[in-house]
């Protein structure tokens, strides 16, 4: 019980500091020096390395699995026959990655699959959203303290929360940081459940129930239901994960497509595919 509270505190602190570098104004920030600019890039060239080894490592671990499982076959390490894997787990996905991946679930004789950070799969029940994902939350959102209407003309206010009745609030009126923290609170709660409603004991790694938390959050757990989506009502049924992803795409806003929803959807599917919480909006504007 105090580890959960503890985890629990941690977590609203973490929050409260994503709040707090939003409302730092960008002047007030100490300049990097060309050394601290230098050493940045370097680091970043340097991650950005490792995580797409660790990122290769992964799918070729998975591709060995997926041949030894569907064709009996035992892959070496080989270039030859590290590509046929390669080429063999995109033929059979459906075979080589969907279905249960944690004990006691499926036939009992599949084994327990990692992700590339070596997390695995677990019932939906035992996760709550990371502090990435929040973060990653609040930059999509903003963080608003004054009542607006969002582009589908709903009352909005604090990160991306849905004015209802009992907030007794307006457009224009104005909420304390405090009401921004125990909305965004509030919603993830809501959102954790809509997803754990969704996907039953669907086991699921952190980056796949962040992204559904995502989805989740942004079109409400009506707008994922049977009757609303039952193609990723279907994926999840069938246990297909790479279905699943290609369900997350929601573009559109008041009848048409939202150019942010569609930064939004292309982030929610690599958090899912590939536990990759970065902005892609950078990358756009990197190419530009």
């Amino acid at each position: 019980m105090p580890d959960r509270h503890n985890r629990k505190t941690g977590s609203r602190d973490r929050v409260r500091q994503m709040l707090r570098d939003l409302d730092t104004p960008l002047d007030a920030l100490p300049r990097p020096s060309d050394t601290d600019r230098d050493k940045s890039d370097r680091d970043a060239r340097n991650k950005l390395a490792q995580d797409r080894k660790m990122r290769q490592r992964s799918d070729l671990k998975r591709a060995r699995d997926a041949a030894r499982r569907v064709f009996k076959v035992k892959p070496s390490l080989s270039s030859r026959k590290t590509a046929a894997a390669l080429l063999t787990a995109s033929a059979v996905g459906l075979a080589a990655f969907s279905g249960p991946a944690w004990p006691g679930s499926g036939d009992g004789n599949s084994p327990e699959l990692t992700d590339a950070f070596g997390g695995k799969r677990m019932p939906a029940s035992l996760r709550n959203a990371s502090a990435e994902f929040k973060q990653a939350l609040i930059e999509e959102e903003g963080v608003r303290y004054v009542v607006y209407r969002d582009v589908a003309g709903y009352p909005t206010v604090g990160v991306g929360h849905l004015v209802t009745p009992r907030d007794n609030l307006r457009v224009g009126d104005r909420i304390s940081r405090q009401q921004v923290l125990e909305f965004l609170e509030g919603d993830l709660v809501e959102a954790e459940s809509g997803v754990r409603e969704l996907v039953g004991d669907l086991p699921l790694f952190q980056h796949e129930f962040d992204a559904l938390v995502d989805l989740v959050y942004n079109v409400g757990a009506g707008n994922v239901s049977a009757s609303e989506s039952p193609r990723l009502n279907a994926a999840v049924a069938s246990g297909d994960y790479r279905r699943i992803a290609t369900e997350l795409d929601y573009t559109y806003a008041g009848g048409r497509i939202a150019r942010g929803l569609e930064f939004r959807s292309e982030r929610r599917a690599k958090i899912f595919l590939d536990a990759r919480y970065e902005d892609p909006r950078e990358a756009a504007r990197n190419n530009t």
